[in-house]
């Protein structure tokens, strides 16, 4: 395997007690960190050129092109931090902590680091507080006269199996990093519920699983299917704030309180409900509920002929925005075009798909890829087949599911998609990756931001 040696500033990052956390409560700590990935980590790394070279469970290990781009990045992320735990109780809250280092490296063929630089950066961030980010001496002395945060520093320190000590210094950002109240022994119900939410400022909603009620297994793709395409009509929306679909859908077949749901996911709104399909039936029931009362705000059943269920789609998503903000449905519409049944059989295919695809192992993306393609030949003219088969792709090829090779194919796709349907959301999420891996970051970040599925 060949590789290349360089100097590039290097950030580790991970999760503070993250074993507490995930013992405590693991599917809602992960769904917490998946939001935060999708939400907020990811996003703000692209925006500052950096690449995400691997990820380690709760860790992280990314490279920039400088040092001013990994602090600011490093910074960014600590600073919402602060925002996204206000209001959590300490034992719930996630806290990072950063390491950052400047060196040479060795760069593998297939793009992973590895050498004494990746390995300060990661013996920095272990030595890091909560909320707080390290810096070698020789990423500090890039960066010190750009910083505006409480600086300490540590001295030369000797990190855990690495030769030679180092001086260090750490970036103590904003005041979560001045000392966190005791943790209650024994937190009571009340205080679990009395936490104010951080919300967006605009509306803010989580769709969660709709619940197949069919008495089916094998129908479970299709309510997923359905709660997948409310997420996308209402992420449409541009004045809404509408949680990823990764992120509710651990809670799927979960008790759930939605005060709690609330305040985890940092929404007002929450939207459940549940699908019975039999033969060429279909009936939908769903509920809008306030989470920071528990307040039912609308409430809906629905029965149609398995024909009209993209009519229904829409019809849900406006009495969801009707209710929520009366205004701004009139100020913008939501209804799609008339689709016809050919295009209930296409749906049908992808939503078979992706309940594949969204198991995230090799065997089942190459399962989820088989349909799609089968779903793009049947029907070329179904913009949704185009494009989810461009994103699998992609996704499949960049960890190393399928060959690079597909690359090209996903190019094609995510075109076809475009022209088809130039607002399709996945197909400017592929068109965000394609950039990425051509690292065209501006345009990378302009094509997620514009149109999140």
């Amino acid at each position: 395997m060949s590789e290349t040696r360089k100097i590039a500033a290097i950030l580790a990052a991970d999760v503070v007690g993250y074993s507490r956390l995930t013992g405590a409560d693991e599917d809602r700590t992960l769904a917490r960190l998946r939001a935060l990935r999708s939400d907020l980590i990811d996003p703000t790394i692209a925006v500052h050129h950096g690449r995400v070279v691997k990820r380690t469970g709760d860790g992280a290990l990314v490279e920039f092109r400088s040092v001013v781009d990994a602090v600011r990045c490093a910074v960014e992320v600590q600073n919402n931090m602060v925002e996204r735990n206000a209001g959590v109780p300490p034992e719930r809250r996630i806290d990072f902590r950063i390491g950052i280092h400047l060196g040479d490296i060795v760069e593998e063929s297939d793009g992973d680091l590895m050498g004494e630089g990746v390995n300060i950066a990661s013996r920095l961030e272990g030595i890091a507080k909560p909320g707080a980010i390290c810096l070698s001496e020789d990423a500090y002395r890039q960066v010190k006269s750009r910083l505006n945060v409480a600086i300490s520093d540590l001295g030369v320190t000797q990190l855990k199996n690495i030769a030679d000590p180092i001086r260090v210094y750490s970036l103590e950002v904003g005041v979560a990093t001045q000392g966190k109240p005791p943790m209650p022994a024994q937190p009571t119900e009340l205080e679990k519920n009395s936490a104010p939410l951080a919300l967006p400022d605009k509306p803010s909603i989580a769709v969660l699983p709709f619940q197949n009620m069919s008495g089916d297994p094998e129908q479970e793709y299709f309510s997923d299917g359905i709660t997948e395409d409310i997420i996308t009509a209402l992420s449409r929306l541009r004045w809404f704030f509408v949680i990823a679909r990764n992120s509710t859908f651990a809670y799927k077949g979960k008790g759930i309180d939605v005060k709690r749901l609330g305040n985890e996911l940092g929404v007002r709104y929450v939207l459940e409900g549940s699908v019975r399909k039999s033969g060429q039936r279909v009936r939908i029931t769903g509920q809008l509920i306030d989470a920071t009362t528990g307040n039912h705000i609308w409430a809906e059943r629905y029965d149609r002929e398995l024909t009209d269920i993209f009519a229904l789609q829409d019809e849900i998503t406006s009495s969801v925005t009707a209710a929520i903000e009366p205004k701004l449905l009139a100020a913008e519409g939501v209804r799609t075009e008339k689709r016809s049944i050919a295009d209930l059989n296409a749906w049908d295919l992808v939503a078979r798909a992706l309940s594949h695809f969204w198991k995230l192992t090799a065997n089942e993306s190459e399962v989820a890829v088989t349909i799609l393609r089968e779903a793009v030949q049947r029907y070329p003219d179904y913009a949704p087949a185009h494009s989810m088969l461009a994103f699998a792709l992609l996704v499949s090829s960049h960890v190393g599911w399928m060959p690079d090779g597909d690359r090209d194919s996903a190019a094609f796709h995510t075109r076809k998609a475009v022209e088809l349907d130039e607002n399709d959301p996945w197909a400017h999420m592929a068109l965000g990756y394609l950039a990425l891996t051509d690292h065209r970051t501006d345009d990378a970040v302009r094509h997620f931001q514009t149109n999140r599925p």
